[in-house]
């Protein structure tokens, strides 16, 4: 394993999960059936009071969340900390979190899509490792929970990508950043070091126009960001919409356009996203992908055993 990666304690029965919501607000039936759900796997679960709180669309203020989010780190009783949901505004969270004070109790802290921005903040500032996977309200429906109950407890793990496009052929070892593009395209210039440097980068995104997707890519190129990685790995790009006059650029020729001058293996169309049968994926830890293999491989596990 990698000395300067702190890699959280690995999840096993009997341990406990805290729960809290970093973006918008939940709903209670879903949190007590994926609840149900890891309790009769054998996990206790606590849900934190700010779970259910509601300010407009968000699940409380920024400092209700900060408060919920760094309390869990420091209780000697929590093994997790686990989003109920994505949404918005976890980005807001990145000025009121005290990131330096989570080093020394690391956590195994789960979620994707809007909590890229913790997920990543918490690597940046720390060297910590996160899970990019499914919120906790949709655990009840999660096709691929063995897969991530096994990488919590330490089993290194393969994902094949057979069905995948290769854009540019290859094999590159770094560790894993990313998450959902349209949070992630803020990370490299807000948060601390470049801790995207010979990364393999994996994105994915839904409910965006194809314009907004082109735009993203050419900032993250812009500020070299791209340049810097040694592979790009993009999964599930759901629901995309078009709102106006037809862009006519398809996404597979916006990710050429943004990546012709990389040298890197550049794969779309993974299996992960916005979808039930996401695979999960370690954020700080080594992984290899082998264009050739059509492989993902996890170097090392993603938590301490």
């Amino acid at each position: 394993m990698n000395i300067d990666t702190i890699y959280p304690p690995s999840l096993k029965p009997g341990d406990r999960i805290g729960v809290f919501a970093p973006s918008s607000y939940v709903e209670k039936d879903d949190i007590e059936k994926s609840k149900a759900l890891l309790e009769q796997r054998g996990y206790e679960v606590f849900i934190h009071p700010q779970t259910y709180e509601r300010h407009n669309q968000s699940a409380g203020t920024h400092l209700q969340k900060s408060l919920a989010f760094q309390g869990l780190f420091m209780r000697d009783d929590i093994n997790a900390i686990w989003a109920a949901g994505g949404g918005n505004r976890a980005l807001h969270l990145l000025e009121t979190i005290n990131f330096t004070k989570l080093k020394d109790r690391p956590k195994l802290l789960l979620g994707f899509s809007d909590i890229t921005a913790l997920l990543n903040a918490n690597y940046a500032h720390n060297k910590m490792v996160g899970i990019h996977t499914q919120v906790f309200k949709n655990l009840h429906k999660y096709e691929q929970l063995d897969h991530l109950l096994d990488m919590l407890a330490g089993q290194k793990t393969k994902i094949p990508f057979n069905d995948a496009k290769i854009l540019h052929h290859g094999k590159a070892t770094g560790h894993l950043i990313g998450g959902n593009l349209s949070i992630f395209q803020y990370l490299p210039q807000t948060l601390p070091g470049e801790f995207y440097d010979g990364a393999i980068l994996f994105l994915e995104e839904c409910n965006e126009e194809l314009s907004k997707i082109d735009r993203m890519l050419l900032h993250l190129r812009r500020t070299g960001t791209l340049a810097k990685i040694s592979a790009l790995a993009l999964g599930q790009f759901t629901d995309i919409t078009e709102s106006g006059r037809p862009f006519g650029f398809a996404r597979e020729d916006i990710v050429r356009e943004h990546t012709e001058y990389l040298d890197i293996p550049v794969i779309t169309d993974l299996p992960f996203g916005h979808t039930n049968n996401m695979h999960s994926l370690p954020i700080g830890t080594r992984a290899t992908i082998d264009t050739k293999k059509k492989i993902l491989t996890l170097d090392e596990p993603a938590v301490r055993i």
